[in-house]
């Protein structure tokens, strides 16, 4: 098996564990906005969040159960406030659904194996990217720097950023 292959495989099968939780253990585990952002589908304020000018090398991880979301490496800045993504780091741990909770329809992005909310996704992203604008809640997800991937279980991504530097 090729390097490409192995590696592609490895993320494929990288989704840590996730053990169910109740509301009450997640209550005293997640902090109120946390809660409110990734059980009650809540959005944070726009610029007054933990990584919408974050631009250090690494990956997102959901707050609640640790599964690899996006990459630094595919982040930008949308001007909207909250950390924006051209893509996922692995489609198999996002799922999408219509929302209409403004009125209007829009396609909310929940992390596959926990379930939470975590943002929604557009059609006005940067075009040479795929035109996706995935707008993300900080208080849904946790920021894995680069430098600790690897101690931190999630080594399988470090071929990622070979050669690479995080997007200004």
């Amino acid at each position: 098996m090729n390097k490409f292959i192995t590696f592609c495989f490895s993320i494929f099968l990288a989704a840590p564990a996730v053990s169910a939780r109740t509301k009450e253990e997640l209550k005293k585990t997640l902090t109120p906005m946390q809660y409110k952002v990734t059980q009650e589908e809540g959005t944070e304020p726009p610029f007054k969040n933990e990584y919408w000018d974050n631009k250090k090398p690494g990956i997102y991880v959901d707050v609640v159960t640790g599964e690899a979301l996006f990459s630094s490496l595919d982040k930008y800045d949308s001007g909207t406030g909250w950390p924006s993504f051209t893509k996922g780091i692995n489609d198999k741990n996002l799922s999408t659904k219509l929302d209409f909770n403004l009125g209007l329809p829009r396609t909310e992005v929940r992390s596959k194996n926990g379930d939470s909310h975590l943002g929604h996704v557009f059609d006005d992203g940067p075009q040479d990217k795929g035109g996706k604008r995935f707008c993300i809640n900080s208080s849904a997800l946790k920021f894995i720097p680069l430098e600790e991937l690897e101690k931190r279980g999630y080594g399988q991504f470090l071929p990622l950023f070979n050669g690479a530097t995080s997007h200004k």
